[in-house]
């Protein structure tokens, strides 16, 4: 089995685009979340908040004809991909069209825009506003397929559409890829557009908050004041990388990823199950070859909802006990959907490597409906470890979990 290390990353996120201006908000302890005007005038649409990416910028070669089977969601996933493979020393190698470089990579779906689009074919009996790229930019792996042809890409593609765990299972598929030694490299996480469409589908299940006065106060992750989730939009890239050509190349190593679960409740699409989201992290420690006293944080996901918030404290207290330190990034960029798994890897990996770790925002009183954990709050915590593990759960009990090791030569 090969190893498998991080060479890359681009991110597009709603703290930053690069890793020192991300930090520099954690420790700041801001959120993102602001009220979005132009959903004011939605009836029936209880939130009024959400979480939009940071601006980015857009090289001249991404030109109208490159673009106009992009929608957002896809236009970030592709420029989140090739910062990914700057940031790796890969634009422009050979290595990036010769078939040994794929892509793994998610989202919950396309642009929903498009979605809209199609919808009038329905309502209005018209094919007004529907040309020969609508689909393109409608379908649910729009960001893999226009980062394949934008890129050159002639490796593997799978698609993880796969809601909140669309980025972890794309990093996961990615690392099982190299590990197996099918491809020498993959581009893996995902990407997710902020919408009203997606607002509504958790508004529906009231899981949205409705602080619509108050952004700065919420979501509050395993808080007992929580009143559910905010949604934000952004992407991220992984570059993973066989060890061994990493070396080759001279590439710089991020760290190593050494352990992947997924699994399934097979039991309820929304609602989760404790024993079998135990089952995933546990799935990879044994993954990892590691045992869970030797992980020193756990980057939860976090949702800030009360069914999402109880069963994961469960599960990571199963498998953790109450002694390992756990925070949770949403609290910051809100619930970024397709686009999470991939974000909070990234900045998971990067705390390890700064020794800092963020803390949970405004998790002021535990819930005690919650199974005892190691919260990180207040200031956030100054925590020295090489392993680290990141969880996701999603709609239809798809769960997932990885394990980063700190790179030592």
């Amino acid at each position: 089995m090969k190893r498998v290390v991080i060479t890359g990353v681009g991110a597009i996120s709603p703290l930053g685009n690069d890793w020192a201006t991300v930090e520099a908000v954690l420790r700041a302890r801001r959120n993102a979340v602001r009220v979005i005007d132009e959903w004011q005038d939605i009836e029936g649409l209880n939130t009024r908040l959400g979480v939009l990416a940071q601006p980015f910028d857009l090289p001249a070669h991404y030109n109208r004809k490159a673009t106009r089977s992009m929608g957002r969601v896809a236009l970030m996933a592709t420029r989140s991909a090739e910062m990914a493979l700057e940031d790796a020393g890969l634009l422009g190698h050979e290595l990036v069209t010769s078939g040994r470089m794929g892509i793994a990579f998610g989202s919950s779906a396309g642009t929903p825009s498009a979605t809209g689009d199609f919808g009038r074919l329905f309502t209005n009996r018209s094919t007004e506003g529907i040309n020969a790229n609508t689909y393109i930019k409608m379908m649910s792996h729009t960001a893999a397929v226009n980062m394949g042809v934008f890129l050159g890409l002639t490796g593997r593609i799978v698609t993880t559409s796969s809601a909140c765990t669309s980025g972890s299972q794309g990093i996961g598929y990615a690392f099982e890829a190299v590990r197996s030694g099918v491809q020498t490299a993959m581009l893996a996480g995902g990407a997710e557009e902020l919408d009203a469409s997606e607002a509504a589908v958790f508004d529906t299940l009231f899981a949205t908050s409705v602080r619509n006065d108050r952004p700065d106060l919420t979501p509050r992750p395993f808080d007992v004041d929580r009143d559910g989730l905010v949604l934000g939009e952004g992407a991220c890239t992984l570059v993973l990388e066989e060890l061994d050509h990493a070396r080759g190349r001279g590439a710089t190593i991020l760290a190593e990823v050494v352990g992947y679960g997924t699994n399934s409740d097979g039991r309820h699409v929304t609602q989760p199950d404790p024993r079998t989201m135990a089952v995933a992290m546990r799935l990879a420690l044994e993954d990892a070859g590691l045992r869970a006293e030797q992980i020193g944080y756990v980057n939860a996901h976090g949702t800030a909802t009360a069914p999402g918030d109880v069963a994961e404290s469960a599960a990571t207290h199963a498998v953790f006990g109450a002694g390992t330190p756990i925070s949770s990034l949403k609290s910051y960029m809100g619930h970024t959907l397709g686009a999470c798994g991939a974000l909070e890897a990234w900045m998971t990996v990067r705390m390890m490597l700064s020794g800092w770790f963020a803390p949970t925002l405004n998790l002021q009183n535990p819930d005690p409906a919650c199974a005892p954990l190691d919260h990180v709050m207040g200031e956030g915590r100054a925590i020295e470890t090489d392993l680290v593990m990141s969880n996701n759960f999603a709609f239809g009990g798809i769960n997932t979990s990885l394990v980063f090791r700190r790179w030592i030569e």
